[in-house]
């Protein structure tokens, strides 16, 4: 079996630390290299469940796309939850390490998943790397469909093929436009609108997408409308998982490891129900006047 940092730095080949935002924190966060690994799980998120079940599973190493300590800490004491998970792998010697930023702009990264997964052909990087003189690596990614689709049927196609979550997918714009090309990226995405915008694409699918910049995004028809639709954070990123597992299969067969790599299907998404509305929309009253309770003889 390969030791630790033998595959750690393969890990690091796909998805270099150093491709990392600057606020981000990849790498290993517990780990002795000199330990054998045999059994890998991927996952989403370095919560208690996933640790629970990496241990479960005989895991040696964890590999999640988010940060355990993003901005920090003072203590890592089971009496928090992370810390309980930091307790969690170090007591049954599972390394755990982070591929965040450095994955979403990989090639084949974040976004390549998420069209995979909704069969999709990728054209190029939506935001590209501009270290990357191929043109390959970046944020997003700007995708074809085989034939054209609406806003509907892509927003049906995306709910089947994506993992199912309590938030589903929501939709703003016309449900009946007409799509041939689509913009994607993997978690939030409402800070790329200008790149989509210049893309020209018909619709934009990602997670996280807020009220105001939403709303303004679709009111902003000076260059055409762009469909949204807005999927679970955590669904978006969870095909990457089934991606990186693939990518870690093909490095243990060129060695000869003979690695165990799995992915985990547990639902870490932190919403876990959906209600949807049944109250008719409320009457808007006519400017200037008010609305008053009614009175006992209504």
């Amino acid at each position: 079996m390969p030791l630790l940092s033998d595959v750690i730095a393969e890990l690091e080949n796909l998805w270099p630390a150093g491709r990392a935002e600057s606020w981000d924190a990849v790498g290993t966060v517990v780990g002795d290299p000199d330990q054998e690994v045999g059994r890998v799980l991927f996952a989403v998120d370095p919560v208690q469940e996933i640790a629970d079940e990496a241990v479960k599973l005989g895991a040696d190493l964890l590999v999640t796309h988010h940060p355990l300590y993003l901005r920090g800490t003072t203590t890592v004491a089971a009496s928090t939850f992370k810390g309980r998970v930091v307790h969690t792998l170090i007591k049954n010697d599972i390394a755990l390490h982070v591929a965040h930023t450095n994955a979403d702009t990989a090639d084949p990264g974040v976004s390549d998943a998420l069209a995979g997964a909704l069969d999709l052909r990728v054209v190029r990087p939506l935001v590209p790397d501009p270290t990357d003189p191929a043109g390959r690596r970046g944020l997003g990614r700007v995708c074809e469909l085989d034939h054209p689709l609406t806003v509907r049927e892509l927003a049906a196609r995306a709910a089947e093929r994506l993992p199912a979550t309590a938030q589903g997918i929501r939709v703003a714009g016309d449900p009946e436009a007409q799509v041939r090309t689509v913009a994607v990226s993997g978690g939030s995405g409402d800070s790329l609108f200008e790149a989509v915008r210049a893309a020209g694409v018909d619709a934009f699918l990602t997670a996280d997408l807020r009220h105001h910049p939403a709303s303004e995004f679709t009111a902003d028809r000076s260059r055409g409308p762009v469909a949204l639709l807005d999927a679970a954070h955590w669904a978006t990123e969870w095909p990457w998982c089934e991606l990186a597992a693939a990518q870690l299969d093909e490095i243990s067969d060129r060695h000869g490891w003979g690695l165990r790599v799995h992915v985990s299907t547990t639902v870490t998404d932190p919403w876990t129900a959906h209600a949807a509305s049944v109250r008719p929309s409320p009457a808007v009253p006519p400017p200037g006047s008010a609305t008053r309770a009614p009175s006992a003889t209504d």
